[in-house]
């Protein structure tokens, strides 16, 4: 693999990503997420895992802790997910549900970033994903 430009609108609260998720039928969806640097783990909306055939119905036992806009509730391992034009196989992820308002189908977490450098430009509204084991780093 190797660096990746990836542009985003500055004028919006948060950096938008497009990703691309195969469901285990391998039906391709287009997805619609956020960075999240201060999240561990990747999460997608339970919404989004009961359109794209991964859960049957949403958990009707989840409710949001006071002050929380999010809650994890399980975890699912996608068979394949293209995020920045980087493709992870067999990526584990966590079930949440999303205050629906947000708009979007998942939080992209550290754990996608750790096998790359992050460069955040945020004035000419860039993001460069290296790889990385292209520096000699260990991955």
């Amino acid at each position: 693999m190797q660096e990746n430009i990836t542009s985003f609108d500055i004028n919006q609260h948060h950096i938008h990503i497009d990703m691309i998720v195969t469901n285990p039928f391998s039906i391709v969806y287009n997805v619609a997420g956020i960075l999240d640097t201060g999240a561990p783990r990747t999460e997608f909306d339970d919404n989004f895992f009961v359109h794209t055939g991964f859960l049957e119905t949403q958990s009707e036992k989840v409710s949001f802790k006071p002050g929380l806009q999010i809650q994890k509730y399980g975890k699912i391992i996608l068979p394949s997910v293209t995020i920045w034009h980087h493709k992870r196989d067999f990526f584990e992820v966590f079930v949440s549900h999303f205050e629906p308002s947000w708009g979007i189908d998942a939080l992209v977490g550290l754990d996608f970033f750790r096998r790359f450098r992050v460069t955040i430009d945020y004035s000419n509204g860039i993001l460069l994903t290296t790889p990385i084991g292209t520096f000699g780093e260990n991955s």
